[in-house]
């Protein structure tokens, strides 16, 4: 009698596990859960007033774009089945995919483009003020003269959008800004804060807003196919021990490019017989910014003496290990306009050497840091010291990142560090970073931190920018790109790579180089 009753309970507790134990780690409707080491604000990324890369990652499962790039970072077609220039230059025709629907069940098409782009310019927020050049206004300080890119937008049929540019330079930029801009259906931008709609893999359920927790579903009409994920659940993790604790309970399934872990977070969390970390080449850059404009930092073999005495190999193999790859360029490896510039291989001998020639004395150099990144904080020691054993007395000073964002533009730095994510893609982006200042006296330099001034450069990069010719455009890059590798207002580091974590129960784990989420559509569950 005893016995039974034991055998009675512990099928009971058994049962009751197995019960608790599935809801805890896999929610009723089997879906697959990923995790955001970033909080985003909204999930409108048309009206949103500044940069929220969180929201962009949703925004790929979500929406479609017009645009999109391709493994080479060319802008090829998404919602538009083909991109034709006009004779003009200044032309661009997109004919758009056939048989695509919105979530709501409504038909694509060049109305509801045509739409989009009309409400984000309406809307005034930092997507749409890429479409705009503001230009200084002698009249009055403080209102600058807005100059629109678009000239006018026409949809002579259900199928094609004509959009014309106010000059051949702006084509490539247009194109550029695309690839960011969600197409919603006609007059529903007030709902997409709330309810988005989008033609995407995955329809929008629910947001809770507190928690930072999204639901959402496979679109079964969706234009590519259908994705073989049903159900998906995108939830934000900030705390590296949390995420890595939801993982081990089996709360979460996929991490992509983790910003909270470390590289050996990585090392570790790998060990689990239940996780996979996925490993590919990213294109983001990370570097060493030097100010020419300083005293010191202008002689250009003190910077070329810094880059020699660096063992970037050593960093990335020993500290980062192997989670990234030396860069020889600002553009990735993968971009079709790549050119490898000088190669400055660890060599101490010739950094001291350059650093005899140089001239310097001695003088301290203030290597300013941003707060509240381990990794950042150990490369740059490791650094620290490696300038210090050829003689440079370089010091370490670590401020909060809106504060050091904010001396930056003000030119207050002599050297830094930091990454660039997404822009490099475009080798126009060498142009933004290197460009003269159109006023020279003015403090805050831009994108051009560095206040670089070479007109040979800037001459190369606008030809470059205005032509039409890839050939050509790929030829006059590369000598920019020489240029700049030569006289180092920045040095590149490395890209840091990709990495994917997951659950052995997701399969297809094909991340492309930008890390968007758009492989998230292709992925299997077993």
């Amino acid at each position: 009698m005893n016995r039974s009753i034991f055998l009675y309970f512990a099928i009971i507790v058994i049962f009751i596990f197995g019960l608790t134990g599935s809801s805890c780690n896999r929610t009723s409707n089997g879906a697959v859960t990923i995790a955001l080491t970033d909080k985003f604000s909204s999930l409108d990324t048309l009206s949103t007033t500044s940069p929220d890369s969180a929201a962009d990652r949703l925004r790929n499962l979500i929406y479609s774009t017009l645009v999109k790039k391709n493994d080479k970072f060319e802008y090829v077609g998404d919602l538009a089945k083909d991109i034709k220039i006009g004779e003009d230059n200044v032309t661009v025709t997109f004919s758009l995919q056939e048989n695509v629907k919105f979530h709501n069940g409504q038909s694509f098409t060049s109305a509801d483009a045509k739409y989009t782009l009309e409400a984000l310019l309406k809307a005034g927020g930092y997507k749409g003020k890429a479409f705009v050049d503001s230009k200084p206004n002698p009249q009055d300080d403080k209102h600058p003269i807005e100059e629109p890119h678009i000239v006018s937008m026409e949809s002579p049929d259900a199928k094609t959008l004509v959009i014309k540019v106010r000059r051949p330079a702006l084509v490539n930029q247009l194109l550029s800004n695309l690839v960011a801009v969600p197409i919603i259906p006609n007059n529903t931008i007030d709902q997409q804060k709330t309810a988005p709609i989008g033609t995407g893999a995955f329809k929008f359920k629910s947001f809770d807003q507190l928690n930072n927790v999204v639901e959402l579903e496979g679109f079964n009409d969706y234009w590519e196919g259908a994705p073989k994920i049903k159900n998906l659940v995108v939830k934000t993790i900030t705390d590296a021990n949390a995420l890595q604790s939801e993982f081990q309970a089996g709360r979460v399934d996929l991490a992509p490019n983790p910003t909270n872990f470390s590289a050996d977070t990585f090392n570790s969390i790998a060990k689990n017989p239940n996780i996979q970390v996925v490993q590919s080449n990213g294109a983001n850059i990370r570097y060493i910014g030097f100010n020419v404009s300083n005293e010191t930092l202008k002689n250009v073999k003190l910077r070329q003496a810094i880059a020699y005495a660096i063992d970037r190999e050593k960093i990335v193999k020993e500290l980062l290990s192997g989670q990234a790859k030396v860069a020889g360029s600002i553009l990735p490896e993968e971009s079709w306009a790549y050119t490898p510039g000088t190669k400055y291989n660890f060599d101490e001998a010739k950094a001291k050497q350059l650093l005899l020639e140089s001239g310097y004395k001695g003088e301290e150099i203030s290597f300013k840091i941003a707060a509240g990144s381990t990794a950042i904080s150990q490369y740059a020691q490791v650094i620290q010291e490696s300038l210090t054993k050829i003689g440079i007395n370089a010091k370490i000073e670590t401020l909060e990142l809106n504060t050091l964002l904010a001396q930056l533009k003000q030119g207050q730095f002599q050297m830094t560090t930091a990454q660039w994510v997404g822009g490099n893609q475009d080798p126009i982006f060498l142009r933004d970073l290197f460009e003269t200042n159109e006023s020279p006296d003015k403090k805050d330099g831009g994108r051009n931190r560095s206040r670089y001034s070479n007109p040979e450069f800037d001459k190369l990069v606008n030809e470059a920018v205005n032509t039409v010719d890839k050939t050509k455009a790929k030829e006059l890059y590369g000598k920019a790109q020489q240029i700049i590798s030569d006289e180092l207002p920045y040095f590149t580091l490395w890209y840091p790579a990709n990495m994917v974590v997951a659950t052995k129960r997701i399969g297809n784990i094909k991340i492309n180089a930008s890390g968007e989420w758009t492989f998230v559509k292709d992925l299997t569950v077993q």
